[in-house]
């Protein structure tokens, strides 16, 4: 029988959690970082199809080749953070799925359709995004997803002469680190569960 999360769990994960917008100096090594991939892993996507793709930014180098395609407002938090993430989709995710889904490698037909499968790509590697923020957090990082970047050069930049990359779309962007609580903005509010939610 499983049991709920205890309150410090969930504070740390959603109700105290806050977009960072700023970082400490504080390094994080990278085997924290592959801990939140392990953890990030093993969340659900359609039929296991995990299209997700994950480039990671540490260097110096690597930031400064992202630094052209932020938006203004981004470029400082890319810079500052520790790492960031840049989250995509794999646009041949569907020749993984004999390897992820052995029970009936055949389903790798399922997504032939182009609108099926851009679908179950974007959807799905979004979702991995989402559960890549919350691993962080579990592991006591801070996150600061944004999508204010020109995905087209991002992809020529990073992806489209990289042989491993080639077939990569970026999704969002995703810095990570230790935030500077003091940068952090009021939180804005939410919608009640009657605004947001309807039960028939």
């Amino acid at each position: 029988m499983k049991n709920p999360l205890s309150d410090n769990a969930l504070d740390q994960v959603f109700r105290q959690a806050r977009t960072a917008n700023a970082w400490a100096e504080r390094d994080v090594p990278e085997v924290l970082i592959r801990a939140v991939y392990d953890l990030m892993k093993m969340g659900a996507t359609s039929a296991n199809i995990c299209p997700a793709r994950f480039l990671w930014i540490r260097s110096d180098t690597a930031k400064q080749k992202l630094k052209p395609y932020l938006m203004d407002g981004n470029v400082e938090k890319v810079l500052s953070a520790p790492w960031t993430v840049i989250i995509a989709w794999d646009e041949k995710f569907e020749n993984c799925i004999p390897e992820l889904f052995p029970h009936n490698p055949d389903a790798k037909n399922w997504f032939n359709d182009e609108d099926v499968h851009f679908d179950a790509a974007f959807r799905n590697s979004t979702l991995q995004g989402a559960y890549l923020m919350l691993a962080a957090r579990a592991l006591g990082l801070d996150c600061g997803p944004m999508s204010g970047f020109d995905k087209a050069a991002v992809d020529t930049a990073f992806f489209g002469n990289d042989a491993k990359r080639k077939n990569w779309k970026s999704n969002f962007i995703c810095s990570i680190g230790y935030g500077d609580d003091s940068a952090v903005f009021e939180r804005s509010p939410r919608l009640s569960f009657e605004q947001a939610s309807d039960i028939i």
